[in-house]
């Protein structure tokens, strides 16, 4: 009975947009890789993870982008997640080290999670190497120089996507929240926001990291305004209030 001798997967969160930013060990695996996946949109060849990588991948690497719908369709989305673990698989099966690059950090609202799944379901023999990549959120504090948490206080990560209605189904005891992709429902947010006594100590931070980069320190402008994809909201309990 022949046995698969798998090569490695490796996740990697190449971070935000600066390719400084992208950690050490994830720069040795993509010199060492034999192929590197990285997701693009099914409507064009473009992708954000390769872009920021790029100055650390060598010449005449073999760069693969897998294309993935944007799609509210759960059955066509899990069997696009599905078909490109199958494609990864195939490579691994080959005995190919692989890496499969993704913004931000590799497991937090990341593409790769979604595709991870499959292959250890699909593959369970095959290894895999997670590493972890600095999210927007982190970059944007950082960015602005605002701890994100102290001492005893929650931090919240919600998704922006539907707008603030997570953050009115949670209990008054969250101190702090990050809204990412605070760009279709921005509106809806910053009600969210008001209603949670959060609006005063908000701030928004657009494309942080990259060349547009831009600082939104007022963020009820962004109902008159149509904000970019790359749009977060960093938010803080307002500390003169008190639970009713």
């Amino acid at each position: 009975m022949n046995t698969v001798q798998y090569g490695t997967l490796y996740g990697i969160g190449v971070g935000p947009g600066d390719p400084d930013l992208i950690p050490l060990k994830s720069v040795k695996i993509i010199n060492r890789v034999e192929v590197i996946f990285a997701a693009s949109s099914t409507k064009n060849a473009h992708s954000q993870a390769v872009t920021i990588a790029a100055p650390h991948i060598p010449e005449n690497s073999d760069v693969r982008l897998l294309p993935f719908p944007m799609t509210k369709d759960l059955n066509e989305k899990e069997a696009c997640w599905q078909a490109h673990a199958r494609t990864i698989i195939a490579e691994l099966e080959k005995g190919r080290d692989v890496a499969f690059l993704t913004l931000g950090d590799s497991l937090t609202y990341a593409t790769y999670g979604y595709v991870l799944k499959y292959v250890l379901a699909l593959a369970p023999g095959a290894p895999v190497v997670t590493v972890p990549g600095i999210t927007a959120y982190q970059a944007a504090a950082a960015r602005v120089n605002r701890p994100l948490v102290e001492g005893e206080e929650s931090l919240l990560v919600l998704s922006g996507v539907e707008g603030g209605h997570r953050l009115r189904q949670l209990p008054e005891m969250v101190d702090n929240v990050v809204f990412m992709k605070a760009y279709r429902n921005a509106g809806d947010i910053i009600e969210a926001l008001k209603e949670k006594h959060m609006l005063e100590s908000s701030v928004a931070v657009a494309n942080c990291c990259l060349e547009n980069e831009e600082v939104i320190e007022d963020v009820n402008t962004l109902k008159q305004r149509k904000p970019g994809y790359w749009t977060l909201v960093l938010a803080k309990k307002n500390p003169t209030h008190e639970a009713r």
